[in-house]
């Protein structure tokens, strides 16, 4: 963020950080957290196992006290009992009691969040009908599938229509039907003015899904994306060519993000596709002999492995 750029009110913020950070004895689970994200969004929250990224949800639930720094959702702190009825939460290692039928479960988290008898006979078959299970709504949850689960829980996590919702890994266990349905439900969640926090491994669901990414490590927000801004994502072009000379890459940077030349052989980078064919007018009115001119999409996944390089870890 530049200096000329206007912070968002805090009344437009769902969630904000300030160097949120969690010491387990001698292990530093998170180092420093601060970010901010806006309501109605879908925020998509990236990192390596062991970035501190379940440690830094259960912090914004509430579930986890932190050693230090500052959270504010909803506009009220993250202790806050009350904000937590404005709250849906799918952890990715759920446990239901599987005596309950699906009915019974959502009917159990409605009166939790404080929901009326006139509310639930309402929103308990709704919901039901929503994930795709009222063929299934007086079954057990022990004879459910792995992918009826997480579908289940993903109802429990919003039958009372939180502001804010986490899901944690939303889709692991679901076919590509599943994977689908859950989008549609997630995008239909932020078009009613919910904000989605969402965490997954699955970067290309995280990619057509979410409107803003974080990548994380060691707890501390290291780069950030609107995934808006360049909806075809960035984009690599190598280029082989002659007389490429000192002005004439310098001249490039009004197009390309990174650029890295030797010799005949240039790479650069660019936001937008729209800029490719105008890169290229201008290498051959500059007189510049064009040999190769090979674009790329860099796809999420790959931007993942470049910022994250070689971490490893085991959360």
């Amino acid at each position: 963020m530049t200096g000329e750029e206007a912070l968002p009110s805090p009344d437009s913020l769902a969630i904000e950080t300030r160097n949120l950070r969690k010491v387990f004895g001698s292990k530093v689970a998170v180092r420093g957290l601060s970010l901010q994200v806006r309501r109605g969004e879908i925020f998509g929250f990236l990192g390596p196992n062991g970035a501190g990224k379940s440690t830094s949800i259960k912090m914004l639930l509430g579930l986890v006290k932190p050693s230090a720094g500052e959270a504010t959702i909803l506009g009220c702190p993250s202790s806050s009992v009350e904000v937590r009825r404005k709250i849906g939460f799918l952890p990715e290692d759920f446990r239901f009691y599987d005596w309950l039928t699906a009915s019974e479960l959502l009917a159990l988290h409605g009166r939790l969040c404080g929901l009326t008898a006139a509310q639930l006979r309402e929103r308990v078959p709704a919901y039901i009908e929503l994930v795709d299970l009222t063929a299934h709504r007086n079954r057990r949850l022990r004879d459910f599938s792995k992918g009826m689960l997480q579908r289940i829980g993903l109802a429990q996590a919003l039958v009372h229509e939180p502001d804010l919702i986490f899901l944690d890994e939303p889709t692991s266990g679901l076919d590509p039907m599943g994977r689908r349905l859950v989008r549609d439900i997630i995008r239909s969640q932020r078009n009613r003015g919910a904000t989605v926090f969402l965490n997954s491994h699955l970067l290309s669901e995280v990619e057509i899904t979410c409107d803003t990414v974080a990548f994380i490590r060691q707890g501390e927000v290291i780069a950030m994306r609107d995934l808006h801004e360049s909806p075809e994502g960035e984009i690599h072009v190598t280029i082989r060519a002659r007389n490429l000379s000192p002005e004439i890459l310098a001249g490039l940077s009004q197009w390309a993000s990174s650029l890295k030349g030797d010799g005949e052989l240039l790479n650069l980078s660019t936001n937008s596709k729209e800029h490719l064919p105008q890169i290229l007018r201008y290498l051959v009115a500059g007189n510049v002999e064009v040999y190769e001119f090979t674009p790329k999409r860099v796809s999420l996944e790959e931007s993942f492995l470049e910022i994250m390089g070689d971490e490893q870890g085991a959360e």
